[in-house]
């Protein structure tokens, strides 16, 4: 059986914290930003955390699993 490679797309966007949970940045923080408020945009700049729904697919996809 072959080795599964690391998807590398997600491993450019996606970073492991050292408590083990991984981070993300935000969406829709790129464009057409003018009808939004300040503390909105400002908020789009910090990192988040990946949502336990989506945390399975996310280690598979980066090899961590």
């Amino acid at each position: 059986m072959p080795k599964i490679k690391t998807h590398k797309a997600t491993a450019k966007r996606f970073k492991r914290r050292k408590s083990g949970s991984i981070k993300r940045g935000k969406a829709f923080a790129t464009h057409l930003l003018g009808g939004r408020s300040t503390k909105r945009k400002r908020s789009f700049r910090k990192k988040t955390q990946v949502a336990q729904a989506d945390l399975g697919n996310v280690q598979r996809a980066l090899q961590l699993k």
